[in-house]
């Protein structure tokens, strides 16, 4: 029998050992953004380049990534060093380079966790299942077709002629189409699948780009295994919209209820 062909996101994730410190990647026609790769799938290459590193001390804790300039097709450089390892966590900075040119910056923490008391007040809202929410049709760029989207509130507006919300909650379960396990390098990538929240306020198409996206994640290998290939439930909404810039707040729960990740993004937009 032929071997069956590698998923979309193993394919786009996949880096071979360059240097020490450094690999080689590509990027994939099967993320492509309007400008250079989704930066979901970006984010996910830089905090692969950690979990490949043979110094690597347990598991991500939090990842910060800054988008310094868009990622041309071809071939780049992730370079992921531990700036400090103590007993129990681990500090990494990590870039992508291309022609020797930063294009994206990054800080990781890695940590081996501790049996502890734990809980989290951000409950999962009450909503429907995924089962009973119509898969939302895919337009527009080419990464959306990587993921299963099925929007039930506040979805990016089908006509732009102003007539924005007062409100930019978004609701929506989605997981990678074709299904496939949860990681934390797709858990990286779904924590960027939120549409832009100005969108929703002001349904006008602008020049915008995210800058800087933190994740924090709080689930372990443990639960991402136990989560396998099921929907998880996305929340993102708006905080500050100001000369330019503008940060949302969002939330990825599996179907169980767990809390998997908090994330916080903030965006340029011109007029």
């Amino acid at each position: 029998m032929p071997d069956a062909q590698p998923h979309p996101f193993d394919t786009a994730v996949a880096l071979e050992p360059a240097r020490e410190h450094e690999w080689r990647g590509h990027t994939s026609p099967a993320y492509a953004n309007f400008i250079g790769p989704y930066g979901g799938i970006t984010a996910a290459q830089m905090i692969n380049g950690v979990m490949q590193h043979p110094q690597r001390l347990g598991e991500p804790v939090s990842f910060t990534v800054n988008f310094a300039a868009a990622v041309a097709d071809g071939e780049f450089i992730v370079r992921a060093r531990p700036a400090r390892t103590n007993r129990s966590t681990q500090h990494w900075i990590v870039e992508i380079l291309q022609n020797g040119e930063t294009m994206a910056t990054a800080t990781a923490l890695t940590a081996v966790r501790r049996d502890t008391w734990s809980g989290h007040e951000a409950v999962m809202p009450q909503v429907p299942r995924p089962q009973d929410v119509p898969r939302t049709p895919r337009r527009g760029v080419e990464w959306i077709n990587r993921y299963a989207m099925h929007f039930f509130e506040g979805f990016i507006p089908r006509q732009w002629e102003g007539q924005g919300d007062d409100v930019s909650l978004t609701r929506l379960w989605t997981r990678d189409d074709p299904p496939r396990p949860l990681d934390f390098a797709s858990l990286t990538a779904m924590s960027d699948t939120f549409f832009p929240r100005i969108w929703l306020r002001r349904a006008k198409q602008t020049p915008l780009g995210t800058v800087t996206m933190t994740v924090y994640y709080h689930a372990d290998s443990a639960v991402l295994g136990k989560t396998g290939t099921d929907f998880l439930l996305g929340q993102a909404q708006g905080n500050g919209f100001r000369n330019g810039y503008f940060d949302h707040s969002g939330f990825l729960w599996n179907e169980a209820g767990e809390l998997l990740v908090t994330t916080h993004q903030l965006m340029y937009f011109k007029e």
